[in-house]
């Protein structure tokens, strides 16, 4: 779940976003990548201590009671909406390798994004096993083709395709900051498995491995992949490029192309079917504990949360919207940096929930804790004023429904 959740869009659609940054943005994803590693570990303790479903949710309000526990929630929830559609529409792009005219039609871009959506909303509907059984399939099916690029950078990458260091002229700080947010993006997810805790078996063992097993794992692929792709493609033309990874396989012959982007529809397919049940299970564990509409964890015959899944897909399928006045990379980029925000905070809460755990007993534990503190703080600055902003409305508007919530609680 977690390798599944995290190998997605991100990495097939990265290479472009990040080729205006230069080689600096090596330092952002060296960054990420630590800050994801010591996220994980963080996460893994965590979760070695329940064996009930909500990840994130429970930490906060285990530590600081209901009112955090339920903005961590809300906030976490929020990301996974944003993700989905920022997905759907990475999903879109590389459909236009085998759909002709669908690259040059926002409004078509949209709606093959809305009905990949549906299609693995209606994976979920039918239960948590059957999603499963499709993120295992998805997940062993997608790295290969990551493989293939990494060695074909090895083999035919060349050097003089590789963008300068700073184009941009940035600060360093500035530069490591917004290239920090942007491939922490990638590593969203590192916490899936931790989030269905209720339908794992034997939790309390399983997860805190398969959490930094997972982070360790993808951090390699991604650094990996990204820089073979900027050996592969020139840098004005990866800038521009809506499909990165078949740009680069066009060095494979006439049959690299279409096969990389195969593999990255089902990679996206694979993130995408990922999102949307944790999408469900976030606001179905909260409305358990009666601090949301206690129909959001109504479930169905296959034990999924039908109510929530619906609203979250119907709420992602609505930020389509955004592929019709802009650019597909540029749509992307806008909801990437809002779901990552949107996720940084649980992190931080996370860690902060971590020290309420005896500190003389473990030193070493206090210290990587420190650090996964400090940098999810870092990534969150890097999101700038404007996002930030977006950020804080998004949370603010979560809040009548807590209150909400709780006085029909009350009233019970």
């Amino acid at each position: 779940m977690s390798v599944g959740v995290m190998i997605g869009s991100g990495v097939f659609l990265l290479p472009a976003v990040l080729a205006p940054y230069g080689g600096i943005s090596f330092l952002g994803w060296l960054t990420s990548s630590v800050g994801a590693v010591l996220i994980a570990l963080v996460l893994g303790r965590l979760a070695s201590r329940t064996q009930r479903s909500g990840g994130f949710y429970l930490y906060a309000r285990g530590a600081f009671g209901d009112l955090a526990g339920f903005v961590v929630g809300w906030s976490y929830w929020v990301s996974l909406v944003f993700a989905v559609a920022a997905i759907s529409i990475a999903f879109a792009g590389y459909a236009g390798a085998f759909i002709p005219g669908l690259s040059a039609s926002r409004t078509a871009q949209a709606a093959v994004a809305a009905v990949a959506i549906w299609a693995l909303t209606s994976v979920n509907l039918r239960g948590v096993a059957q999603a499963a059984s499709f993120q295992l399939a998805t997940t062993l099916l997608k790295i290969a083709p990551l493989l293939v690029i990494i060695a074909a950078g090895l083999l035919y990458g060349d050097t003089s395709h590789l963008p300068p260091f700073n184009p941009q002229d940035l600060s360093p700080i500035k530069a490591l900051a917004t290239t920090a947010l942007l491939t922490m993006w990638a590593f969203i997810g590192l916490e899936a498995a931790a989030v269905p805790a209720g339908d794992v078996i034997d939790p309390q063992s399983t997860i805190p491995r398969a959490v930094v097993a997972a982070t360790v794992s993808v951090a390699a692929i991604y650094v990996a992949a990204t820089g073979a792709v900027m050996l592969l493609v020139p840098q004005a033309t990866l800038a521009t490029s809506q499909a990165p990874f078949a740009d680069a396989a066009h060095v494979l012959g006439s049959f690299g192309a279409p096969m990389i982007a195969l593999g990255a529809l089902i990679s996206t397919a694979g993130s995408l079917n990922g999102n949307i049940l944790l999408s469900g299970q976030m606001p179905a564990a909260i409305a358990r504990d009666g601090l949301a509409p206690k129909q959001l964890a109504n479930t169905n015959k296959g034990r999924a949360p039908a109510i929530a899944l619906g609203l979250s897909s119907v709420l992602a399928s609505s930020l389509l919207l955004l592929n019709t006045s802009a650019g597909l990379v540029s749509a992307f980029t806008v909801l990437i940096s809002i779901s990552t925000l949107a996720v940084l905070m649980p992190y931080a809460i996370s860690a902060l929930a971590e020290f309420r755990q005896p500190i003389r007993s473990s030193p070493g534990w206090t210290l990587i804790t420190v650090l996964a503190l400090l940098f999810a703080l870092i990534a969150i600055a890097g999101a700038g004023a404007t996002t930030l902003l977006l950020g804080v409305v998004l949370l603010a508007s979560g809040l009548p429904v807590f209150f909400w919530s709780r006085r029909n609680r009350a009233q019970r």
